[in-house]
């Protein structure tokens, strides 16, 4: 039987991946490839931390090792690495060690350069003949970018660095490891040869560097955002940051939808740019326009260099103005060649429809309110390599306006603000402006038009939910078993961490209470995230590359084949749905999440996570696509309302999960924290069911964001437990919840149904899409005691120190002070307890351990060192010397998790340990209850 998991080839696909996801910038004066044997001084203090990956829930994933970009230089013996600028950054390290800030999302996006003279730069060139200069940001979670040094623009000890390095030495070449576009000012001023965006890679992130390093690789990234001079360039950053709305002035014009249509001027690196180690033919085979079909193309690449390269066609087109306004230019399709060798040639066959070159009408100027149409006139066609290098392949001309797709009024908004069109004259566009149409149609109307009907309650009949798939009973009959607590629970997501599901994963659905499971409803587990899966318990992953650097490859391909292989990491795991990938639009370059997201244009996002879904369905398990939808900034991203046009909604910030959804089988969403136009999106009837899963015929489940808000009229407050509003809209899973059974987030369900607010109907249609669900994954198989060869292979790889990982001690930290069972703690060297601790409180704690030296040496030093979930909260060291019970108290991380781990690691043996107790200092619940952003 052949092998599923084997981790070298995981290995060796991620580092292809990140790879293929490097891109040039510049490469004057032939400076790579390097040969073999090239003398190499490497600066920049990232190459004492690589980033493998951003911070927050898109980037904490525990894995076995992390190559950087220096060590896989070192290791490859294929250069001669300069030691004493080596030495030197140690030494600097050592006194400026790593900063990981304090708590969450607190880390610095960059770390102190180290500073060095005229005469260190003079000396290194002296010794060896090219610099590599590394330049290091991270990113994340519930912080933005800002236009600041050690930020988006450089440091000014980092420019001082690079220029002294640029000076020195005949040729210089700088790797960006960031997550996401940074200012690119400093490379006409200071000129260093060669620029490489290689992004956050996953833990093989340095060896695919050292392979386009080396030539082993050429480069074949492209940019998946238009770089600007400025980052006032962008038409988005007047409007970024605001703390109360996000008015999207730009309307449709996001990144070089603005530039190649009112600003070329102001663009340092197009979209779809990336250079090559050689050169490529992109010729013009037929071309035809059908009426019923839409366009057809075929696109010849020759390699005309001597080096073996892979290209990417891009093709673009150019719809007539009209009265609605469009971009210059829209990517309509894209595709990778494989890899050719000197002289070879293929041919690429792109089959456009015309809904990818249509336009939404939100206004009624075309006289088809609310459709996609393609407007009366000339249409053109361009290819090439980057939105800037394509040339006109094919033109056709429509004598009427065409309907394509007759929509529905949705999420339109109900502020009134202005966006900008262009208005054509001889050739060029100038910006004009135009009132947003709003809201004509109520939703909430909608929704009572449209309520579901339900089977009355039947009370329990016997049926399992494997009737279901026996079909013994319909889904409708089985569901109208359930009381209507039972519905209600079912709503309720649990987790942090909880003990239902593997241990540190983010959540448990389904069968999560008793009642439920005895109805044979397994309970799924979903865990974080885009980069890789995050156990919080300390268990180790496999680091993807960033959302980014995957997109920069324009490989379907690669994708889908890398996401099988984080498929067999879920499976291994036992876990059901990975929460990613991430795919909101770059509105604008300061978004802190933008590294797990991928690009400014939805068809690359779509059509890249659509590949992705693919590889991740070849085993039953699936990404939960986030965040739907409008995500544009991490700043007060519980509560800013984005307000944007239904337009720009339609053809930019929705398009990529519509093609996810109807391309990629998607079977689970995400919604975001906030409001679009006034309403949260998780309570949003017309983003989650008119748009969803009536106009896509979306099938599968939507979750919140953990801990997410939802109201129930435009401009209403949000609200924590407002969960009838997230069920009536069809939210399927608020997340999350300490105890569903006991309604431990205190929502408004119970009472929304006594008041008529919410129907049981509304219930059942959610528990049908959770269940549904649930039929398809490896849980449900697990829960009926089926284990297949695949399960066996996987348990097998399964880690001894993962294994103990998994093996943990349940706890209630249920009172004011608890005690834990010693008898389990095993104190013995090396040894790791894990505890995992269900807290009914929301709570400030210590840890109260008593302790001794059990007959030891005085000399000897005997330390445990204890773990709140994943961080080090103490060390405590015993000498010989204590052999009387001695106790120690420890201050405690916030607990705001309904479940968190306490983990012991005996470093040396020796302990006796009378009790371990936890004692809460001060209740949260209350401060929880204004959400969790307030802890």
């Amino acid at each position: 039987m052949a092998k599923n998991w084997d981790i070298e080839k995981f290995k060796k696909t991620a580092r292809a991946a990140a790879a293929e996801g490097i891109v040039l910038l510049k490469n004057d004066n032939n400076t790579l490839p390097l040969k073999k044997g090239t003398k190499l001084s490497v600066f920049g203090r990232s190459q004492m931390n690589y980033y493998k990956s951003g911070t927050g829930s898109g980037g904490m994933v525990n894995v076995d090792y992390v190559v950087g970009i220096y060590e896989a230089l070192e290791a490859s013996k294929k250069f001669k690495m300069n030691l004493t600028v080596r030495k030197a950054y140690e030494a600097f390290v050592k006194e400026n060690p790593f900063d990981t800030g304090i708590g969450w999302a607190a880390e610095p996006w960059f770390q102190k350069e180290m500073p060095f003279s005229d005469e260190f730069a003079k000396k290194a060139a002296e010794e060896s003949e090219v610099a590599v200069f590394i330049i290091g940001r991270t990113a994340g979670e519930d912080q933005d970018n800002k236009n600041e040094q050690g930020s988006y623009l450089l440091t000014d000890e980092e420019k001082a660095s690079l220029k002294k390095v640029c000076e020195a030495f005949s040729k210089t070449i700088v790797l960006l490891n960031v997550g996401n576009i940074i200012d690119m000012k400093w490379v006409e001023e200071i000129g260093p040869d060669a620029v490489l965006y290689v992004w956050q890679g996953g833990q093989e992130g340095g060896n695919a560097v050292l392979d386009v390093l080396s030539g082993a690789v050429t480069p074949s990234g492209k940019l998946s955002d238009t770089i600007a001079k400025d980052i006032s360039k962008y038409p988005s950053t007047e409007n970024f940051g605001s703390d109360k709305r996000n008015f999207q002035s730009e309307d449709i014009y996001v990144g070089y939808r603005y530039f190649e249509t009112f600003d070329k001027d102001s663009v340092f690196y197009p979209f779809g740019f990336g250079l090559s180690y050689t050169t490529f033919d992109v010729g013009i085979g037929e071309f035809s326009y059908d009426e019923i079909e839409g366009i057809s193309l075929e696109v010849l690449v020759t390699n005309t260099g001597d080096i073996s390269g892979k290209e990417v066609v891009q093709v673009y087109v150019e719809a007539p103005q009209g009265v609605l306004g469009k971009s210059k230019r829209v990517l309509c399709g894209f595709s990778k060649t494989d890899l050719l060798g000197a002289g070879q040639m293929q041919c690429t066959c792109f089959d456009i429809p015309k809904y990818w070159l249509s336009s939404y009408d939100d206004s009624g100027k075309t006289k088809h309110k609310s459709s996609y149409v393609m407007e009366k006139g000339t249409y053109r066609v361009y290819v090439g390599t980057d939105v800037r290098n394509a040339e006109l392949a094919g033109e056709f001309t429509l004598e009427k306006t065409e309907v394509i797709c007759k929509c529905e009024e949705a999420l339109a908004p109900v502020k009134e603000f202005e966006r900008i069109k262009p208005e054509e004259a001889l050739g060029l566009c100038a910006k004009v402006y135009e009132k947003v149409p709003t809201r004509t149609l109520d939703p909430n109307k909608k929704r009572k038009e449209r309520l579901p009907k339900a089977l009355p309650y039947t009370g329990d009949k016997g049926f399992k939910l494997k009737d279901v798939e026996e079909k013994n009973v319909s889904m409708e009959g089985f569901i109208a078993q359930l009381s209507d607590s039972d519905l209600c629970a079912m709503m309720r997501g649990e987790g942090m961490c909880s003990p239902k599901v593997t241990a540190g994963i983010a959540g448990a659905f389904g069968g999560v209470t008793e009642k439920l499971s005895d109805f044979g409803i397994p309970i799924g587990g979903c865990s974080d995230g885009p980069s890789g899966i995050r156990m919080d318990c300390g268990t180790h992953a496999f680091s993807l590359p960033n959302g980014t650097c995957l997109a920069c490859t324009f490989n379907e391909e690669i994708n889908e084949e890398l996401f099988s292989w984080e498929a067999l990491d879920l499976r291994k795991n036992k876990i059901d749905a990975l929460l990613g990938p991430g795919m909101n639009i770059h509105r604008n370059p300061l978004n802190g999440r933008n590294f797990e997201y991928f690009s400014e244009d939805p068809l690359l996002t779509g059509k890249l996570v659509s590949a992705q879904l693919k590889g991740m369905h070849k085993y039953d398990v699936t990404g939960v696509i986030k965040h739907f939808a409008g995500n544009t900034q991490e700043f007060k991203r519980h509560n800013v309302d984005n307000v944007v046009s239904e337009r720009a909604l339609r053809e930019i910030y929705l398009k990529g999960f519509e093609i996810a959804v109807r391309e990629g089988g998607a079977r689970a969403i995400m919604s975001t924290y906030g409001p679009v136009n006034g309403i949260w999106t998780a309570s949003s009837y017309d983003l989650l069911t008119t748009i969803l899963r009536g106009e896509w015929e979306y099938d599968g489940i939507v979750m919140t964001d953990w801990w997410a808000m939802g109201n129930d009229e435009a401009g209403a407050p949000g609200n924590y437990q407002n969960v009838s509003a997230q069920v009536r809209a069809q939210n399927d899973l608020n997340m999350v919840n300490g105890n569903a059974g006991d309604n431990s987030n205190g929502d408004d369900l119970p009472v929304a149904l006594k008041q008529g607010r919410l129907t049981r109907a509304e219930l059942v249609r959610s528990a049908i899409n959770i269940c549904n669900f649930l039929l398809k994954t490896p849980a449900y198989r697990h829960m009926l005691g089926e284990e297949s060869a695949l399960d066996k292979e996987l348990a097998a790889a399964v880690s001894a120190e993962d294994s103990k990982l998994q093996d943990m001690v349940k706890a209630s930290f249920d009172r004011d002070e608890v005690e834990l069972d010693v008898s389990k703690i095993k104190v013995e060297k090396g040894e790791t307890t894990a505890f995992i601790i269900n807290s009914k409180h929301k709570c400030m704690a210590e840890l109260e351990l008593v302790l001794r030296a059990d007959n030891q040496p005085d000399v000897a030093q005997l330390p445990v060192s204890v773990f709140q979930d994943k961080n080090l909260i103490k060390t405590v060291t015993l000498t010989g010397m204590d052999k009387d019970f001695k106790t120690v108290t420890i201050s405690m991380n916030e607990i705001f998790n309904s479940n968190f781990y306490l983990k012991f690691y005996f470093a040396q043996g020796g302990l006796e340990i009378k009790s371990v107790k936890l004692k809460m200092v001060k209740n949260l619940d209350e401060v929880f209850k204004r959400g969790p952003s307030e802890l």
